[in-house]
């Protein structure tokens, strides 16, 4: 099954993508207004961005290495994974030696800006409110730069911080 017709037929999901701010943040999203999300160099984490993903699925922006950690506004998949090329590019930290361009091992997806939060959906309050005890970001030990998320979840958060 091609990509389009893939993704006309899989119903919109939700991710949470984690950045440190000091290497991208939402600011730097919503001045580019459409950003490739590259760089990821986790097994996991890229089988997600390639065999997951499609266009229009909703993205919680999340800014880690900062306090306070957390969600800090929306984005949506714009393109689908593609090879990356920060792979192929010795001169960038994302440079791997064993990717080829015949035989690409990591992938980057196109996201655009939505929204940016007034104020920050913290982890700290996901993990003290029992409703997100399931969502993988409030897990013990969870540190994946791609996560899924429910959609229970992301309309609460939409709820309580897009307005």
């Amino acid at each position: 099954m091609d990509n389009k017709k893939h993704s006309q037929t899989k119903k919109q999901q939700f991710w949470l993508m984690k950045t440190e701010p000091s290497c991208y943040a939402i600011d730097d999203l919503k001045r580019e207004k459409v950003g490739m999300w590259d760089g990821v160099r986790n097994y996991q984490a890229r089988n997600m961005l390639r065999d997951d993903m499609r266009v229009g699925d909703r993205v919680l922006f999340y800014h880690s290495n900062i306090e306070p950690v957390g969600i800090v506004g929306i984005a949506e998949v714009v393109r689908e994974a593609y090879p990356d090329p920060t792979q192929f590019d010795v001169k960038n930290e994302h440079y791997d030696a064993i990717s080829t361009k015949e035989n690409p091992r990591w992938v980057a997806v196109d996201v655009k800006f939505v929204k940016k939060f007034i104020i920050p959906c913290t982890l700290a309050s996901l993990k003290n409110d029992s409703f997100f005890n399931d969502m993988v970001v409030t897990q013990k030990g969870m540190r994946l730069s791609v996560q899924p998320v429910l959609k229970k979840h992301y309309e609460r958060i939409i709820t309580r911080h897009a307005s």
